[in-house]
């Protein structure tokens, strides 16, 4: 396997970015449900996680979008597995807050308000990666205010 064949296969999780319908949806659900059943991981590890897997995706996903020859195809999900990570960090194991933070982070990534969606037009990968970043980061803050509101 070649590094373009290599780096298409993992910025479409597996070929899960080729389903026919919403495969960024797809990623995120999967994602969290491979995230729930990890071992419990320390919160440093969980951030070490992130960061790896966030250089892998823009690296991959930079690649993968010069190979495809389209600006940001939908087919490149591996960036959703970044946000949805990024808004489940340190989350209680809860099958509520799983739930949340996946509709809060495809409501951020859909939506796109504000800065997330000037963060797409950074070049490939970067832009890719980061406006789903933000909508992670969006989700998570979201989900830490419930949190205290509610003391959870």
């Amino acid at each position: 396997m070649d590094k373009r064949s290599f780096a298409v296969a993992v910025a479409t999780l597996g070929g899960i970015g080729f389903s026919p319908w919403c495969p960024g949806t797809v990623a995120s659900a999967v994602t969290a449900v491979l995230w729930w059943f990890l071992p419990s991981l320390s919160l440093t590890m969980q951030f070490l996680i992130l960061g790896l897997l966030s250089a892998f995706a823009i690296w991959t996903s930079t690649i993968a979008e010069r190979y495809l020859g389209v600006h940001d195809p939908s087919c490149i999900v591996i960036d959703e597995a970044v946000g949805m990570v990024l808004a489940l960090l340190g989350c209680p194991r809860m099958w509520w807050v799983y739930l949340l933070a996946f509709a809060l982070f495809r409501l951020f990534d859909i939506v796109k308000p504000g800065p997330i969606s000037r963060l797409q037009k950074l070049p490939r990968g970067w832009g890719i990666v980061m406006d789903d970043v933000a909508a992670g980061a969006s989700a998570r803050l979201v989900l830490m205010g419930l949190f205290y509101v509610l003391a959870v």
